[in-house]
């Protein structure tokens, strides 16, 4: 019997995980709900468990090998100008729904019993929150921000001491390695994680959930499949000169895991694999190209969501927007996205957005209910800006693989082998 490839298994576990969930939901067999959380719980922790050593070692090698790569400096600028560009053009998607849809008119959700969550986004605490107080803290609290800022420090200073630093960054690379294997273990499990986070979501939210808030719900949808059928497939096609269609053929499980697990950070390991061995994009370059996007590209939770959200809290609550805040939402999206952190949720860059404009922070506690709900075509959409950008970057400076791209999808059943460098050269997979 020929094995199912690892796309197929995750869209088995996908159906499997909403037949189950229906069935808990109107059976209201709760030892079948019960058994659907523990399991998608389990796969997130299991996740999230390799998130702190697998970023902070991969940032800290991919700095160091940027001494292998000609024209470092230029690549950083480009793809940091392009996650701007990116984001502006979702980020208007979202006001554009927002204002066609007016999500907030007519909703008679009750804003008595409305709360304002415990802590709120400020950009002060933005600013001072990339620099950890405790660099303990940083790990245990996985504070991927810090975790990201302490390797860009460390990989730079090992580049600056030379020689002396290849003993600490042999051990990085060992240890990255590790990481990288055991995590590949744990992302065979996705099907199984796929069926009890997805059948969870149905079975503890339905769909009636929607209702009272279904043009936000359909807006935020709209907006982020206009991302991913419109915005990326014209950049790929008159900007990168590739086929949307083999792009999207290719990046399909990332894409899919990332919708099931709601976290880009917990992606991070398939996204990488799957912009390399398959996209084709230098593994250099998609080295530092991925776990940057990974923590700050967030088309999805820092653009679209904010914008839809932002304009449907203010009309609730009756609170006029001009053109000035429109703008400001705009401004917040693109400079305040590494605030989500590439975690599940997207609540920290919400208050950030609806502090900035002044609106009410109760709003948030109106939108929590629905939020496992919308993260996940949110996340979808953050993880495919986070290969669609360094493949646009790549082909820009010829570092792009055409024949890996065109090639038939590389299989993905197996762990990668890592083959060991030499010195001063970049660690391969085999």
């Amino acid at each position: 019997m020929k094995k199912l490839s690892f796309s197929l298994q995750l869209l088995l576990g996908l159906v499997i995980g909403v037949a189950l969930g229906f069935v808990a939901r109107a059976g209201d067999v709760t030892w079948l709900t019960a058994t659907l959380t523990e399991v998608g719980k389990i796969f997130v922790q299991l996740l999230k468990l390799a998130v702190a050593p697998l970023v902070f070692t991969a940032v800290v090698v991919s700095v160091a090998n940027l001494r292998n790569v000609s024209g470092a400096a230029r690549l950083a600028g480009k793809t940091l100008l392009w996650f701007l560009i990116t984001s502006l053009i979702a980020v208007a998607f979202g006001i554009g729904l927002g204002l066609i849809l007016n999500p907030g008119q007519g909703v008679t959700i009750s804003t008595a019993g409305a709360k304002a969550p415990e802590s709120a986004g400020t950009w002060l605490d933005f600013l001072t929150g990339i620099i950890p107080t405790n660099i303990v803290t940083a790990f245990t609290e996985l504070n991927v921000l810090q975790i990201v800022f302490l390797g860009v420090v460390l990989g730079a200073a090992a580049l600056a001491v030379g020689d002396k630093a290849e003993p600490f960054l042999d051990f990085s690379r060992s240890i990255l390695d590790l990481v990288q294997k055991a995590l590949w273990w744990v992302i065979r499990l996705a099907p199984i994680g796929t069926a009890g986070l997805i059948g969870k979501s149905v079975a503890s939210y339905g769909w009636d959930l929607l209702a009272p808030l279904a043009k936000l719900s359909a807006g935020v949808y709209i907006g982020c499949l206009l991302v991913l059928l419109v915005s990326y497939p014209v950049l790929l096609a008159f900007v990168g000169k590739v086929s949307p269609l083999t792009f999207y053929r290719k990046a399909w499980p990332a894409i899919e895991l990332a919708f099931v697990s709601r976290s880009s950070v917990g992606t991070m390991p398939l996204t990488q694999r799957v912009t390399t061995e398959r996209l084709g994009v230098d593994r250099g370059y998609a080295a530092f190209a991925v776990p940057f996007g990974a923590t700050t590209k967030m088309d999805g939770c820092a653009a679209i969501y904010p914008a839809l959200a932002a304009i449907f809290v203010a009309q609730v609550f009756g609170v006029h927007l001009g053109v000035g805040h429109y703008l400001l939402i705009a401004f917040v999206s693109v400079v305040g996205s590494a605030a989500t952190a590439g975690l599940t949720g997207a609540i920290v860059m919400l208050t950030l957005t609806l502090s900035t404009l002044g609106l009410p922070l109760e709003g948030v506690g109106l939108l929590l209910a629905i939020d496992p709900i919308l993260d996940m075509i949110r996340t979808a959409t953050n993880v495919t800006g986070q290969m669609v950008v360094p493949v646009l970057v790549a082909r820009s400076e010829a570092r792009l693989d055409e024949a890996v791209f065109n090639a038939p999808p590389q299989p993905l059943d197996e762990a990668p082998v890592v083959v060991r460098p030499a010195k001063g050269t970049e660690p391969a997979l085999a």
